[in-house]
């Protein structure tokens, strides 16, 4: 069900160009079909959260993927851009359902250390979307055109609506029923109060979705700048992509070996080195498809190695707000990306320095926070 969360960003990818050029939009415009998609994925995981900690895990999740399979289907007649943007506003605030309840989930059967393990489970089973999706949605783009890709995701999505019914158990077992919505929502409140959990927030939300960042910027880099087709954006995701399970397997590796905040500290370390290279490619003018894609693939490693130790650190400072917690953390990830990829919509100028900048400044923000844990 996690995997799902993000399946409508990354396979959509490589026909973004394609559909705005159809739709009669500007490379920014259509960009907002991401960057909106991220900003529905923030919000809803404020909502979803607090509703599954008053209502449990279960319930909210079948909801939240009715939500999206009805997205699918607004998306596949849509005639301009604006109805298209409103179909993946829809789509996305469906997805975030199966991404704030899986964290949840999870933390609802594990003490700090198995959270830290079974997240890195989950983060590397969710990089098989990544790493599938844009190759699967330029394949489609290419034999039946953009909009079949919703018609194969509602499929997808109704499917696993039917199975979420038959299959997915409650592990919500004490939810907080009899309090008011005051005092769940207080919940978010409760959490900022600590510092700790301020700055796993802060780290895991810079260093991790800016990856987001590189995804909307990657059709037009990798086409306009490389001449490269919409089909080889998709497998060159791909190779980004599998950096981000590579660091995420790593976790359960060093887990026990290393202290959460150091894995978080290394992992964040990488993303800064990579950044960085990426920007001195730019200025000697050595950007390529492999310097662009060699880079990325280390950020993309740092970014899963530091993400399922942020992610658990933040999640244990109040194990019985973990949905508040969840919430709260895909709200400032998603919203963070949502802000990376449209720095770097509005500033792109067919050149990699925007997203260079970008994931520089995330990744030093990350950095700082997590050297006062």
């Amino acid at each position: 069900m996690t995997m799902s969360g993000t399946v409508a960003l990354h396979i959509f990818i490589p026909a973004l160009s394609t559909a705005g050029r159809e739709l009669g939009a500007s490379p920014a415009t259509a960009q907002l079909t991401i960057t909106l998609y991220l900003v529905g994925l923030a919000i809803g995981q404020l909502v979803y959260g607090p509703l599954s900690d008053r209502f449990g895990r279960r319930p909210v999740l079948l909801g939240s993927l009715v939500a999206y399979f009805l997205g699918m289907l607004l998306a596949i007649p849509a005639e301009s851009i604006g109805a298209l943007i409103v179909a993946r506003v829809l789509q996305s605030l469906g997805a975030c359902g199966a991404l704030v309840l899986g964290r949840a989930m999870v933390r609802d059967i594990s003490n700090e250390t198995d959270a830290a393990k079974r997240l890195a489970v989950l983060i590397t089973c969710m990089t098989l979307t990544p790493t599938l999706a844009p190759g699967l949605g330029g394949l489609i783009e290419a034999w039946l055109g953009w909009r079949a890709i919703f018609v194969v995701l509602a499929f997808v999505v109704g499917s696993l609506l039917l199975l979420a019914v038959a299959l997915i158990p409650e592990t919500n077992r004490n939810p907080v029923s009899g309090r008011g919505v005051g005092f769940v929502l207080g919940g978010f409140a409760r959490l900022l109060r600590s510092a700790k959990f301020r700055r796993y927030l802060l780290a895991g939300s810079c260093a991790g979705t800016s990856l987001y960042a590189f995804l909307s910027a990657a059709p037009f880099l990798y086409i306009e700048l490389l001449h490269r087709s919409p089909q080889e954006v998709g497998l060159f995701c791909v190779v980004v992509s599998v950096g981000l399970a590579a660091g995420a397997m790593a976790v359960r590796v060093l887990i026990g070996r290393m202290e959460i905040r150091h894995g978080a500290r290394l992992g964040n370390g990488i993303c800064v080195l990579a950044a960085l290279l990426l920007m001195a490619a730019h200025f000697a003018g050595m950007v390529s498809v492999g310097t662009l894609t060699g880079t990325m693939l280390i950020y993309a490693f740092g970014a899963g190695l530091g993400g399922p130790n942020a992610v658990a650190g933040a999640m244990s400072v109040d194990p019985a707000a973990a949905g508040s917690a969840s919430g709260l953390y895909g709200f400032c990830q998603m919203a963070l990306g949502a802000l990376a990829t449209l720095a770097v919509g509005l500033w792109y100028d067919g050149t990699a320095l925007p997203l260079s900048v970008v994931l520089t400044s995330v990744s030093v923000a990350s950095a700082i926070a997590l050297q006062r844990l």
